[in-house]
């Protein structure tokens, strides 16, 4: 496992950081759910921390529960460095308000079991709110101890910059991280459309459109905490380029609306050929070419067997030339 510092936080981050919106860990805590069901996400938890795994991504509405079971029964909080989100709209208004990211937080607080929430974020945008009010309310969490960094999770580079112009102006805490969909897989549409209702889409720094925002990223140095890394499945190996229609037998419908088109097809066939010619796995190619990229990546993923969390690892450590870089990304 690799690590890397952010600034803010006296723990180092592991560069994968186990997403935990997955099956498993939500079984534990639906309505109903047992002894055998909490053991059997507790498993998966030490499997993952076991190898290296100290980071760990929740939400307000997925893993925190479980997760704080996890780390309080096995005294490992300090040793974590946990990631939730506030202010996701829900289906009768937006909920960017200081209102809801003050109770979202103090919420998130109780199911994790902690006092302080290593790296807060705004789950989603919303362009009507003021950025001053966010900005503000953020920093009340800091001020008060119940955050050491804060940022936005689908938030373009343009309103993270109007933040961090704000903060700057009134000597207040900035954003420190982002995390945007990023990995080789173009987005073309937002996989969770139906949720954009009472919020921007979801954002992506992906494809060729968004050479920009990659180069924002690279210019001030602000880590990008990579969600859907492997788009969904798309380059887990399951189905080949040859047989692009079996796709839509095994990836869940925000996979097909987000990310099945013709230019991943050929994405994936170019992994496929780098795989071959290294002797790695399709989905390592398309993870080793997130961590090769110019500026600092950490990649959530969800792997749920011990062979998932070692190729996921071991790509960390597989190196791309630029010339592959830019090949596998059809450049």
């Amino acid at each position: 496992m690799k690590y890397a510092k952010i600034e803010g936080l006296n723990k180092q981050v592991s560069k994968l950081v186990f997403g935990t919106a997955t099956p498993k860990l939500f079984a534990a805590v639906a309505p109903g759910a047992g002894e055998a069901e909490k053991q059997a996400a507790f498993e998966l938890l030490d499997q993952i921390y076991a190898a290296g795994v100290n980071t760990f991504d929740c939400a307000h509405h997925y893993g925190e529960e479980i997760t704080g079971m996890w780390m309080d029964e096995r005294g490992i909080r300090d040793n974590c460095v946990v990631i939730t989100k506030c202010a996701h709209p829900n289906q009768w208004r937006a909920r960017v308000t200081d209102f809801d990211m003050l109770s979202d937080a103090h919420d998130s607080l109780a199911k994790l079991n902690t006092d302080c929430i290593d790296i807060y974020m705004l789950h989603r945008d919303d362009q009507n709110a003021d950025i001053g009010m966010i900005v503000e309310t953020m920093n009340r969490l800091y001020n008060e101890g119940k955050v050491k960094v804060f940022g936005g999770s689908n938030w373009t580079h343009q309103r993270i910059e109007q933040a961090n112009e704000y903060a700057a102006k009134h000597g207040l805490e900035p954003f420190r991280v982002s995390s945007p969909n990023f990995g080789l897989a173009e987005q073309v549409t937002d996989p969770w459309r139906c949720d954009a209702k009472f919020s921007d889409p979801c954002v992506t720094i992906s494809g060729p459109e968004n050479a920009d925002a990659r180069a924002w990223y690279a210019k001030n140095n602000m880590p990008v905490f990579a969600y859907s890394s492997l788009a969904r499945g798309f380059f887990s190996g399951a189905f080949k380029s040859s047989n692009p229609e079996d796709a839509k037998k095994i990836m869940d419908e925000p996979g097909i609306i987000g990310y099945y088109c013709d230019s991943n097809i050929e994405r994936l066939r170019r992994c496929e050929e780098i795989a071959a010619k290294k002797g790695i796995t399709v989905a390592q190619a398309a993870m080793a070419w997130i961590y090769n990229q110019k500026f600092e990546v950490f990649a959530l993923s969800s792997p749920v067997t011990q062979d998932q969390i070692d190729q996921n690892i071991a790509a960390i450590n597989i190196e791309l030339t630029d010339e592959e870089v830019a090949w596998l990304n059809l450049q």
